[in-house]
Protein backbone atom coordinates (compact mmCIF):
# COMPACT_ATOMS: atom_id res chain seq x y z
CA UNK A 1 0.00 0.00 0.00
CA UNK A 2 2.82 2.43 0.87
CA UNK A 3 4.61 1.59 -2.39
CA UNK A 4 1.45 2.28 -4.39
CA UNK A 5 0.95 5.65 -2.73
CA UNK A 6 4.52 6.69 -3.41
CA UNK A 7 4.23 5.51 -7.04
CA UNK A 8 1.11 7.62 -7.55
CA UNK A 9 2.92 10.66 -6.18
CA UNK A 10 5.78 10.09 -8.64
CA UNK A 11 3.39 9.71 -11.59
CA UNK A 12 1.42 12.85 -10.67
CA UNK A 13 4.65 14.83 -10.46
CA UNK A 14 5.88 13.55 -13.81
CA UNK A 15 2.58 14.27 -15.59
CA UNK A 16 2.13 17.71 -14.05
CA UNK A 17 5.39 19.55 -13.28
CA UNK A 18 3.44 22.30 -11.50
CA UNK A 19 2.64 19.77 -8.78
CA UNK A 20 6.29 18.78 -8.29
CA UNK A 21 6.80 20.93 -5.23
CA UNK A 22 3.56 19.71 -3.66
CA UNK A 23 4.53 16.11 -4.43
CA UNK A 24 7.92 16.58 -2.77
CA UNK A 25 6.26 18.00 0.32
CA UNK A 26 3.83 15.06 0.45
CA UNK A 27 6.63 12.52 0.09
CA UNK A 28 8.65 14.24 2.79
CA UNK A 29 5.65 14.26 5.10
CA UNK A 30 5.09 10.54 4.53
CA UNK A 31 8.71 9.86 5.50
CA UNK A 32 8.47 12.09 8.58
CA UNK A 33 5.23 10.42 9.70
CA UNK A 34 6.78 6.99 9.25
CA UNK A 35 9.91 7.92 11.19
CA UNK A 36 7.84 9.47 13.96
CA UNK A 37 5.73 6.34 14.29
CA UNK A 38 8.82 4.12 14.41
CA UNK A 39 10.37 6.34 17.09
CA UNK A 40 7.23 6.24 19.22
CA UNK A 41 7.07 2.45 18.94
CA UNK A 42 10.76 2.12 19.86
CA UNK A 43 10.40 4.39 22.87
CA UNK A 44 7.30 2.49 24.02
CA UNK A 45 9.17 -0.83 23.87
CA UNK A 46 12.13 0.59 25.78
CA UNK A 47 9.92 2.08 28.49
CA UNK A 48 8.17 -1.27 28.96
CA UNK A 49 11.60 -2.87 29.33
CA UNK A 50 12.40 -0.46 32.17
CA UNK A 51 14.89 1.56 30.10
CA UNK A 52 15.19 5.31 29.52
CA UNK A 53 14.72 6.04 25.79
CA UNK A 54 16.54 8.89 24.09
CA UNK A 55 14.73 11.24 21.72
CA UNK A 56 16.95 10.00 18.86
CA UNK A 57 18.79 6.81 18.08
CA UNK A 58 22.53 7.39 17.49
CA UNK A 59 25.44 5.63 15.82
CA UNK A 60 29.16 5.91 16.58
CA UNK A 61 31.41 5.65 13.52
CA UNK A 62 35.21 5.48 13.21
CA UNK A 63 37.51 6.51 10.39
CA UNK A 64 41.24 5.82 10.20
CA UNK A 65 42.38 8.11 7.41
CA UNK A 66 45.39 7.82 5.15
CA UNK A 67 47.38 11.08 5.40
CA UNK A 68 47.04 13.22 2.26
CA UNK A 69 44.34 11.06 0.64
CA UNK A 70 40.68 12.12 0.34
CA UNK A 71 38.63 10.62 -2.46
CA UNK A 72 35.02 9.47 -2.41
CA UNK A 73 35.61 5.73 -2.71
CA UNK A 74 38.43 5.37 -0.21
CA UNK A 75 36.80 7.66 2.34
CA UNK A 76 33.49 5.81 2.33
CA UNK A 77 35.30 2.47 2.53
CA UNK A 78 37.24 3.65 5.58
CA UNK A 79 34.17 4.66 7.60
CA UNK A 80 33.36 1.86 10.03
CA UNK A 81 30.21 1.60 12.11
CA UNK A 82 31.14 0.90 15.73
CA UNK A 83 27.90 0.69 17.69
CA UNK A 84 24.38 2.14 17.90
CA UNK A 85 22.24 2.98 20.92
CA UNK A 86 18.83 4.48 21.69
CA UNK A 87 18.64 4.52 25.50
CA UNK A 88 20.55 6.18 28.33
CA UNK A 89 21.68 2.77 29.51
CA UNK A 90 22.81 1.77 26.02
CA UNK A 91 24.79 4.98 25.64
CA UNK A 92 26.80 4.48 28.81
CA UNK A 93 27.55 0.85 27.97
CA UNK A 94 28.90 2.01 24.57
CA UNK A 95 30.69 5.13 25.77
CA UNK A 96 32.51 3.46 28.66
CA UNK A 97 34.14 1.04 26.23
CA UNK A 98 35.16 3.60 23.60
CA UNK A 99 38.82 4.59 23.34
CA UNK A 100 39.51 8.08 24.64
CA UNK A 101 40.70 10.76 22.18
CA UNK A 102 44.21 10.88 23.67
CA UNK A 103 44.73 7.21 22.79
CA UNK A 104 43.60 7.45 19.16
CA UNK A 105 46.18 7.54 16.33
CA UNK A 106 46.56 10.43 13.85
CA UNK A 107 44.73 11.11 11.63
CA UNK A 108 41.49 9.63 12.96
CA UNK A 109 37.85 10.75 12.92
CA UNK A 110 35.31 9.68 15.53
CA UNK A 111 31.71 10.39 14.47
CA UNK A 112 28.45 10.50 16.42
CA UNK A 113 25.41 10.81 14.12
CA UNK A 114 21.71 10.25 14.32
CA UNK A 115 20.56 6.93 12.93
CA UNK A 116 20.03 6.99 9.18
CA UNK A 117 22.57 9.76 8.55
CA UNK A 118 26.00 8.78 7.28
CA UNK A 119 28.93 11.04 8.24
CA UNK A 120 29.42 12.16 4.64
CA UNK A 121 28.95 15.57 3.01
CA UNK A 122 26.97 13.92 0.23
CA UNK A 123 24.39 12.22 2.46
CA UNK A 124 20.87 13.52 1.75
CA UNK A 125 20.53 14.84 5.31
CA UNK A 126 23.87 16.69 5.10
CA UNK A 127 24.18 17.90 1.51
CA UNK A 128 22.39 21.23 2.08
CA UNK A 129 23.98 21.82 5.47
CA UNK A 130 27.31 22.67 6.97
CA UNK A 131 29.27 22.52 10.20
CA UNK A 132 30.57 24.63 13.03
CA UNK A 133 34.26 24.03 13.65
CA UNK A 134 36.29 24.46 16.85
CA UNK A 135 40.02 23.80 17.10
CA UNK A 136 41.47 22.58 20.40
CA UNK A 137 44.83 21.85 21.89
CA UNK A 138 45.19 18.11 22.21
CA UNK A 139 45.37 18.15 26.01
CA UNK A 140 41.83 19.57 26.37
CA UNK A 141 39.95 18.13 23.40
CA UNK A 142 38.79 15.01 25.25
CA UNK A 143 36.85 16.99 27.83
CA UNK A 144 35.12 19.20 25.26
CA UNK A 145 34.29 16.17 23.11
CA UNK A 146 32.65 14.41 26.04
CA UNK A 147 30.64 17.53 26.92
CA UNK A 148 29.48 17.81 23.31
CA UNK A 149 28.52 14.13 23.12
CA UNK A 150 26.42 14.45 26.29
CA UNK A 151 24.71 17.57 24.93
CA UNK A 152 23.82 15.82 21.66
CA UNK A 153 22.62 12.60 23.24
CA UNK A 154 20.58 14.54 25.79
CA UNK A 155 19.09 16.80 23.08
CA UNK A 156 20.28 19.88 24.97
CA UNK A 157 21.35 22.09 22.06
CA UNK A 158 18.99 24.63 20.51
CA UNK A 159 17.45 23.67 17.13
CA UNK A 160 18.27 20.06 17.97
CA UNK A 161 16.19 18.65 15.11
CA UNK A 162 18.44 20.59 12.72
CA UNK A 163 21.55 18.81 14.02
CA UNK A 164 22.84 15.76 12.14
CA UNK A 165 25.80 14.80 14.29
CA UNK A 166 29.31 15.67 15.41
CA UNK A 167 32.87 14.71 14.53
CA UNK A 168 36.09 14.64 16.53
CA UNK A 169 39.07 14.85 14.17
CA UNK A 170 42.35 13.76 15.73
CA UNK A 171 45.21 15.52 13.96
CA UNK A 172 48.95 15.82 14.54
CA UNK A 173 49.11 19.32 16.04
CA UNK A 174 45.51 19.83 17.18
CA UNK A 175 42.12 18.17 17.53
CA UNK A 176 39.03 19.57 15.82
CA UNK A 177 35.39 19.34 16.83
CA UNK A 178 32.71 19.89 14.21
CA UNK A 179 28.95 19.97 14.68
CA UNK A 180 26.95 19.28 11.51
CA UNK A 181 23.55 20.81 10.76
CA UNK A 182 21.00 20.23 7.99
CA UNK A 183 20.51 23.70 6.51
CA UNK A 184 23.39 26.09 5.92
CA UNK A 185 21.06 28.76 4.51
CA UNK A 186 18.95 29.02 7.68
CA UNK A 187 20.94 31.84 9.25
CA UNK A 188 18.88 31.95 12.43
CA UNK A 189 19.30 28.24 13.12
CA UNK A 190 23.01 28.34 12.27
CA UNK A 191 23.75 31.22 14.63
CA UNK A 192 21.51 29.86 17.38
CA UNK A 193 23.40 26.57 17.19
CA UNK A 194 26.69 28.46 17.54
CA UNK A 195 25.47 30.26 20.67
CA UNK A 196 24.11 27.04 22.14
CA UNK A 197 27.41 25.24 21.57
CA UNK A 198 29.35 28.03 23.25
CA UNK A 199 26.99 27.96 26.20
CA UNK A 200 26.95 24.21 26.78
CA UNK A 201 30.68 23.74 26.27
CA UNK A 202 31.45 26.83 28.38
CA UNK A 203 33.79 27.79 25.56
CA UNK A 204 36.44 30.35 26.58
CA UNK A 205 36.26 33.69 24.75
CA UNK A 206 39.68 33.06 23.22
CA UNK A 207 38.29 30.28 21.02
CA UNK A 208 37.08 31.20 17.54
CA UNK A 209 34.29 29.18 15.94
CA UNK A 210 34.28 28.78 12.16
CA UNK A 211 31.49 27.71 9.83
CA UNK A 212 31.69 25.97 6.48
CA UNK A 213 28.91 24.70 4.20
CA UNK A 214 29.30 21.14 2.91
CA UNK A 215 28.91 22.21 -0.72
CA UNK A 216 32.01 24.38 -0.21
CA UNK A 217 33.83 21.36 1.19
CA UNK A 218 32.84 19.38 -1.89
CA UNK A 219 34.19 22.12 -4.15
CA UNK A 220 37.59 22.46 -2.48
CA UNK A 221 37.76 18.86 -1.20
CA UNK A 222 38.54 20.07 2.30
CA UNK A 223 36.79 19.83 5.65
CA UNK A 224 38.46 22.64 7.53
CA UNK A 225 40.14 25.05 5.11
CA UNK A 226 38.54 28.21 3.65
CA UNK A 227 35.95 28.54 6.42
CA UNK A 228 33.70 31.49 7.28
CA UNK A 229 34.82 33.09 10.51
CA UNK A 230 31.91 33.76 12.83
CA UNK A 231 33.57 34.46 16.17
Amino acid sequence: MEFTAEKELENNSANNPENAHQTLDSSSQLALDSNSKETEERQSRELKAGLHPLKHKFVFWYTRRTPGVRNQTSYEDNIKKIVEFSTVEGFWVCYCHLARPASLPCPTDLHLFKEGIRPLWEDSANCNGGKWIIRFKKVVSGRFWEDLVLALVGDQLDYGDNICGAVLSIRFNEDILSIWNRNASDHQAVMALRDSIKRHLKLPHSYVMEYKAHDASLRDNSSYRNTWLRG
